[in-house]
């Protein structure tokens, strides 16, 4: 007898279960449900990008892990699930910036770099002999306007305007639809993309654990330095105990 339930469609990537799901690429979006928050903010001269690497161990050299990688200069890629599957994703999309500029002497758009790397994630959706890539990426970048876009391990890809990927995603997002402004500043931006990952922060966040950078039209690819990320922690302090106070006195 041929084996029964979801079990008997699992084992290979390119056979559909009787209600039409593929069950390899869902497993590639548990991978990165279980990866490290990151998040994007877009806002009003450029678009920002914010992981916290989550260092469980104190003799891990923070410096040593990289969770947001450079494609050009105006354009980065935050990731969250398999870095070692993100690695691979993010040498095809340099070599395509490269490409680009090569071929045509201009820089690459930001959509187009998308699309391409999504095709690339779709095709190990398709073929036998291979297993979805276990990473979603926020795709970061500015031509002449700022874009955000989310990619799926699916090969699946959608713009925002501030978004999160792995663990906490739905906590992220939801202080992101309070609190996000239309053409917000670079540092409203930054203390934004901070309230989301403190949120889902099982200790009190660092600096030191803290990755971030800005694109802007202007400044192009930029790191966000320590300094600047702990007098954000400082004002986003104060903002939570003005609101604990808060709440405590309508009680």
């Amino acid at each position: 007898m041929y084996p029964m339930g979801p079990a008997a469609y699992d084992r290979a990537i390119t056979v559909f279960s009787p209600d039409g799901r593929l069950f390899q690429v869902e497993y590639a979006r548990e991978a990165v449900k279980r990866g490290t928050t990151a998040c994007g903010i877009t806002y009003e001269n450029g678009v920002l990008l914010a992981v916290d690497k989550n260092i469980a161990s104190g003799l891990i050299v923070p410096a040593s892990i990289e969770k947001i990688f450079q494609i050009d200069e105006h354009i980065g890629i935050a990731t969250s699930g398999l870095v070692a599957d993100a690695r691979r994703l993010i040498e095809d999309a340099r070599l395509k910036a490269q490409r680009n500029r090569l071929a045509y002497n201009e820089p690459i758009s930001v959509p187009t770099l998308t699309r391409e790397i999504c095709d690339i994630k779709q095709v190990y959706t398709q073929y036998g002999g291979a297993r979805p890539f276990g990473t979603a990426l926020l795709i970061a970048g500015v031509n002449k306007e700022a874009f955000l876009f989310e990619t799926d391990p699916s090969g699946a890809f959608t713009q925002y305007t501030a978004t999160s990927i792995g663990m906490g995603k739905g906590d992220v997002e939801k202080i992101f639809e309070k609190y996000y402004k239309e053409k917000m500043s670079r540092a409203d931006a930054i203390d934004l993309a901070l309230r989301g990952l403190n949120i889902v922060s099982e200790k009190k966040i660092k600096k030191e654990n803290i990755e971030m950078i800005t694109i802007e039209v202007k400044e192009k690819y930029k790191k966000v330095s320590k300094e600047e990320i702990e007098r954000s922690l400082e004002r986003l302090g104060r903002e939570l105990e003005s609101e604990r106070r808060e709440r405590s006195e309508d009680r």
